[in-house]
């Protein structure tokens, strides 16, 4: 099948505040490994972030948009942490790059290249 723009007077461009989403999100299956409050924490905090990825959305905001209490939001929050998508030091978030993740198995194992391996082991590659 041939892809073509279903609406080409709508056709999306970067924004000049620079949001946008990293399609290896997908592709290399890292969303596969976050619950639904981690993955809304994921994109809003891609949504808010400058070119760097940083933002400083109180707790009280990010809440309020997302609509969740605040032992839910930490639990989001720890669960990016513990999956290398984020960066935190309250307030301040920066959402990390995907370059040098391991991808993701469907078991959630992880495969990486040879020389990740040797990268993680502080060798050369």
């Amino acid at each position: 099948m041939e892809k073509h723009l279903l609406d080409p007077a709508r056709l999306r461009k970067i924004p000049p505040q620079f949001s946008w989403i990293d399609q290896r999100l997908v592709r290399e299956r890292h969303i596969e490994r976050l619950s639904h409050a981690a993955g809304a924490l994921y994109l809003f905090l891609l949504t808010v972030a400058d070119v760097r990825g940083l933002s400083f959305y109180s707790e009280r905001s990010i809440g309020r948009y997302l609509a969740m209490t605040a032992d839910r939001l930490d639990y989001a929050r720890k669960e990016l942490l513990r999956a290398d998508l984020i960066a935190y030091r309250d307030p301040l978030y920066q959402v990390l790059s995907l370059d040098g993740l391991p991808l993701s198995s469907e078991r959630g194992t992880g495969i990486c290249s040879i020389k990740e391996i040797f990268k993680q082991m502080g060798g050369a590659a």
